[in-house]
């Protein structure tokens, strides 16, 4: 009887134990959704330029091949290779000796030819009076009206023989014929040279202004002309490793497509007094067509993806995210402009996406930005160059 009394009283005091043990241990809590780190920006509301963008290659506004009209020795070379020259400037000097010689033996023959036309007026006169008193035929009396008409031809074409090896002398002194700046000099002193030869003497090319010349879709070309009806457009092109760009106008529609490439070329001019854009050499061309007023804009790299199309993530007040479907008029590499789904002052994430899912808690760990501190256009299309 003692011995089950004590078993009772063990039993319990263990279960007393284990309740009290129980009741010790603090309940778990339950736990929250995790802050997500996100990069936001605001929805901006701004005028746009509407672009047209391309590769663009730039060409000098003139080129002209220097050669020589005459043959003979390069007697003198008066530039440089890469000088800058100014139109009328002598450039080249040939060896003259061989052209005055025969200048003065056609000046020689016209004097002969002038004495000889003088002679043959004077035995004219004398023929046609003697004519008109019966002395002499008729025959006789045209006969040295021949002879005079003789003489007054060759000295039409002495003098014209003259004047040849006048312009001829003249050639052997070569000017610049435009503004420009010098190559390589190809032919040098003490070469022969011939007239009309294939090779040039140098090449000079026009630098101040150029052209850039690129290609842009067909599709394009009626808003260009519709647009380029109203006002000059505005060029701009960008220069490797220069940050600034420079700025021209649309000087140039081509008569026809490209039916291969299915493109038509277009030309801006630039001053170019700054000598930043080089012949030859490539530039990043941006055809402003017009300005969207109060255009939405977002960077783009808010734009997300999916199934229904695209959307983005806004950040409401209570710092959650809530998925938005967007519909996107045009977009850059930089700038979206949102025709419907969003709001000026809206703020959208623009990194750390991944993880989202709407109704995520985030915590901002930048400083908003708005659209209007990136890219200051927004392109209609991609062009190509020339």
């Amino acid at each position: 009887m003692r011995s089950n009394h004590k078993r009772l009283a063990v039993s319990l005091l263990v279960g007393t134990l284990a309740v009290i043990s129980a009741c010790s241990k603090e309940k778990p809590k339950p736990q929250g959704r995790p802050t997500l780190p996100v990069s936001v920006a605001a929805v901006a509301q701004r005028n746009i330029p509407v672009q047209v963008t391309a590769i663009g290659t730039v060409e000098p506004y003139s080129t002209v091949q220097v050669k020589t009209q005459v043959t003979g020795q390069l007697t003198g070379v008066y530039f440089k290779e890469g000088d800058d020259v100014r139109k009328g400037q002598l450039l080249f000097t040939l060896d003259k000796r061989q052209i005055e010689a025969d200048l003065k033996k056609a000046e020689g023959q016209l004097a002969r030819d002038e004495a000889s036309l003088a002679n043959a007026k004077a035995q004219a006169s004398r023929y046609e009076a003697l004519f008109k008193q019966g002395i002499i035929s008729r025959e006789q009396y045209e006969a040295q009206q021949t002879n005079q008409d003789t003489y007054g031809a060759a000295v039409d074409a002495d003098r014209a023989a003259v004047e040849n090896e006048k312009v001829q002398l003249t050639y052997t002194s070569i000017y610049s014929p435009i503004d420009g700046r010098t190559g390589n000099l190809i032919v040098h002193q003490g070469n022969m040279v011939k007239a009309n030869d294939s090779i040039a003497l140098v090449v000079i090319n026009k630098v101040e202004p150029v052209y850039v010349t690129f290609s842009v879709p067909e599709k394009q070309l009626s808003e260009i002309k519709r647009f380029n009806a109203q006002k000059q457009l505005p060029v701009q092109a960008m220069i490797a490793g220069d940050p600034k760009p420079a700025v021209g106008k649309l000087s140039f529609i081509d008569n026809g497509v490209d039916t291969a490439t299915g493109t038509i070329k277009l030309k801006g001019e630039f001053a170019n007094a700054d000598r930043r854009l080089w012949p030859g050499s490539f530039a990043d061309v941006s055809l402003t067509l017009t300005n969207q007023p109060n255009a939405l804009v977002i960077p783009t790299a808010a734009l997300q993806n999916g199934q229904q199309g695209q959307y983005v993530f806004v950040v409401k007040n209570d710092k959650t995210v809530e998925m938005r479907n967007v519909a996107v008029d045009r977009t850059d590499d930089k700038t979206s402009v949102i025709s419907s789904g969003l709001q000026a002052g809206e703020t959208v994430v623009t990194d750390g996406q991944v993880r989202l899912t709407p109704g995520a808690k985030v915590e901002v760990t930048n400083k908003p930005v708005s659209a209007s501190d990136q890219a200051p256009a927004v392109t209609t299309s991609q062009g190509s160059g020339s």
